[in-house]
């Protein structure tokens, strides 16, 4: 049915997925004229290349449409050299993360949160925390070291709880 460029089937499958893929993109690009720009790529990559697309099994187009935005926004990122990470072999010094307090945040604050920070952590975050990825497969899409990696996933983490703590604070003084 896509193959052969129905266009009630790619209107059905935009009016299915599009939500869906803006909410993906935006956790690697936040600019919302970007994020567009990044989701047209990835549409058009979607569309001229469904024919290669294999169904699986339920879930299968959702995984390979997610898989498709995400390596544009990455080569989106790559391309505008917006993501800078700290290539640092020290180690970090063992210390208690902060833990903001899970009964006052909601999906909202945390996906707020997540947003700012410094798009080299936000990648690594979310595709370490979100996607799965491991270290080494994240070193690899990324080129860069599974410990530069690891040490970007740890300060993201600990930047994201400061983050949630102050939001929380915030929303306390209301």
């Amino acid at each position: 049915m896509f193959a052969q460029g129905d266009e009630r089937a790619m209107d059905m499958l935009y009016s299915v997925y599009a939500g869906y893929l803006t909410g993906v993109c935006s956790r690697y690009v936040p600019q919302y004229d970007d994020l567009c720009d990044v989701l047209q790529e990835a549409l058009v990559k979607i569309f001229t290349s469904i024919s290669m697309f294999r169904y699986q099994g339920v879930g299968s187009l959702k995984a390979w449409l997610t898989r498709v935005v995400i390596n544009e926004a990455l080569i989106f990122l790559r391309d505008r050299k917006k993501m800078r990470f700290v290539d640092d072999d020290r180690e970090i010094p063992e210390q208690p993360e902060e833990q903001p307090d899970e009964s006052a945040l909601n999906e909202d604050m945390v996906a707020a949160a997540i947003q700012v920070l410094p798009d080299g952590y936000r990648t690594v975050f979310n595709l370490y925390a979100i996607e799965g990825k491991s270290h080494k497969e994240i070193a690899k899409i990324l080129n860069i070291k599974p410990d530069t990696s690891a040490s970007q996933y740890h300060r993201a983490k600990n930047m994201l709880a400061r983050l949630l703590k102050e939001m929380e604070r915030k929303e306390g003084q209301r």
